[in-house]
């Protein structure tokens, strides 16, 4: 894994880590014992992580959850699940590699694995439309989705973009049409399904991979309709106003969980996923196979059932007059 990027709020963690690199360097080239000095630099650097991370404002975990070190969809792949077999192609007009998907193993057992993914540099990013999918990669995720339930496979889907991708060829081939089908379909699969938001959930282009069974956030991620600078521009009609938006949204995992839109907040590792790519996805993993275990349980029609009265029941009613 590439040197980490660090954030505003990081430059305490990013100046011990300096003194640690420096200490260790020194220590190879003279030759002298440094161990007391590294330890006592480490607990301060542990210590500092957990105080920074615990305490994090709104719009400082949209700043994590965009980090350009985050583990993507194509990470997890390999740090979770074995054998990936990517699908492409919806079948229709071409491949959109802003979603990938295919067969792959969790814990020995054969799943379908589907999800946004963004790119590391300028290249990757053309290539992958920074994560927002084309129509075309909405109809490839339903196709997965179909062969899943087909073979009586799980669905596991890791949602990571700004949501759908608004251009004018987008909307001629029916971005909205293709996003709504999705949202029917998925209500209705025969078959467990888990939709985790890895890094940005956003929007419709989010909510199209995300109507499963079960929906879990890493901790530093966030899920809304709009971002806090798109909503900051509406109410305010200044972009800037950002960190007002982003704690007005409540889009955070613990609000979102407070507030039962989803249903587990994954714990990440002091410092955020983008610092330590394998406990993150160990946690992921954790919390994958064990919500699998208890949704296998369950009969086709209970699943369906659970799974309607789980949305049905969001929010809160009012009738006028």
């Amino acid at each position: 894994m590439a040197t980490v990027a660090h954030l505003d709020f990081e430059r305490a963690i990013a100046d011990v880590e300096e003194q640690i690199g420096s200490l260790r360097t020194l220590a190879g080239e003279r030759g002298v014992d440094v161990t007391t000095e590294l330890a006592a630099l480490e607990r301060k650097l542990n210590g500092l992580k957990a105080d920074t991370f615990a305490n994090l404002s709104p719009i400082e975990r949209v700043g994590v959850a965009r980090h350009p070190r985050r583990p993507y969809t194509l990470d997890y792949l390999e740090l979770v699940f074995t054998d990936f077999v990517e699908l492409h192609g919806d079948r229709q007009y071409r491949d959109d590699a802003s979603i990938v998907g295919g067969w792959a193993r969790l814990d020995g057992e054969s799943v379908m694995v589907l999800g946004q993914q963004k790119g590391r540099d300028m290249k990757e990013n053309v290539l992958r439309n920074f994560g927002m999918p084309h129509p075309e990669g909405y109809r490839k995720a339903l196709r997965l989705m179909k062969l899943a339930e087909k073979f009586n496979r799980p669905l596991i889907t890791l949602i990571d973009t700004m949501g759908a991708y608004p251009g004018l060829g987008a909307e001629q081939r029916g971005q909205g049409e293709a996003i709504a089908r999705n949202l029917r379909e998925m209500a209705a699969l025969k078959i467990p399904s888990i939709a985790t938001v890895i890094g940005e959930g956003g929007s419709g282009g989010a909510l199209a991979i995300a109507v499963a069974d079960r929906v879990l956030m890493l901790e530093n991620s966030i899920y809304s309709v709009i971002s806090p600078e798109g909503c900051a521009a509406i109410l305010w009609k200044n972009a800037t106003a950002r960190d007002k938006a982003a704690e007005a949204m409540k889009i955070t995992a613990v609000d979102l969980k407070r507030l039962g839109v989803i249903d587990e907040v994954i714990p990440e590792p002091a410092g955020g996923a983008h610092g330590n790519w394998e406990d993150a996805a160990a946690a992921f993993k954790e919390a994958l196979v064990r919500h699998l275990n208890e949704l296998r349980a369950l009969p086709a029609d209970e699943l369906r059932r659970t799974r309607w009265q789980k949305y049905m029941g969001m929010g809160r009613w009012r009738h006028a007059g």
